[in-house]
């Protein structure tokens, strides 16, 4: 199977000058695989170019797939996603995915940013000191999820309010709080990232309400799952599909 003139010609737009050795080893794959994500896809994922690069980034990341990830960030860096953005989106992936999973992605990023000519470390993009991580990380979880958080703090037995404490000053106060990206981006990213991980639906629920509840739409999600489909296969996408389905708008 030959690759579309339309696959193909998104396959220059996205990597100009890349050549793959599996154009001849295996070129059926190739073109089974370009025609359906660079083709077959794009009309069902509504996505802005800007922001389908930043979803696929995430969902490489929490999928571990390092080698895609390099190819995709230089395609992102090309169409315009700037480096702080791509920096806000690793660090963010370090309280969902893992800082051991993570730490390979920031060693690729600071490559290819450095091989541009990028100056590291970039500007600080944090909005709170070590007094303020908590009560700010609480305030932006309850702006999410609203009054939930309160029951989440008031259920909790004793032994593990620490948990909670840790989930409002660390992934919130400290990773969410940061500028660079803003909040419907962040959580559209957290979406990402937890749908590619795959055996956390009750956590992809919760953050397909907090997308819903600061204005990302139902339909913005399904683009989202439909145009991550080819990087992350159908289990983990139809997981996420009955996940959206199960949430009430």
């Amino acid at each position: 199977m030959g690759i579309s003139e339309k696959a193909g010609k998104k396959l220059q737009e996205l990597y100009p000058n890349q050549h793959s050795p599996l154009i001849e080893s295996d070129p059926e794959l190739v073109g089974i695989f370009a025609n359906f994500a660079f083709d077959e896809v794009l009309p069902y994922a509504q996505l802005e170019e800007h922001t389908r690069a930043l979803v696929i980034l995430a969902a490489m990341i929490a999928s571990q797939a390092a080698g895609a990830y390099k190819l995709m960030l230089e395609d992102a860096l090309n169409i315009g996603v700037t480096p702080v953005e791509v920096k806000e989106l690793v660090y963010q992936a370090v309280p969902y995915v893992g800082m051991a999973k993570v730490l390979d992605f920031f060693n690729i990023t600071n490559e290819i940013l450095t091989h541009r000519g990028i100056a590291l470390p970039l500007p600080s993009q944090s909005t709170i000191s070590p007094e303020s991580r908590f009560e700010k990380g609480l305030a932006l979880q309850k702006r999410i999820f609203g009054e939930s958080i309160t029951q989440n703090y008031e259920k909790s037995p004793a032994e593990q309010v620490h948990i909670q404490k840790f989930l409002s000053a660390n992934c919130f106060g400290d990773y969410l709080t940061r500028d660079g990206l803003d909040l419907q981006t962040r959580e559209l990213l957290t979406f990402s990232m937890l749908l590619a991980l795959g055996g956390c639906e009750p956590q992809l629920k919760g953050h397909i309400q907090g997308n819903l509840n600061i204005g990302n739409s139902k339909r913005l999600l399904l683009s989202v799952i439909t145009q991550l489909i080819p990087f992350i296969g159908y289990p983990q996408a139809l997981n996420a599909l009955q996940c959206l389905n199960e949430v009430k708008s």
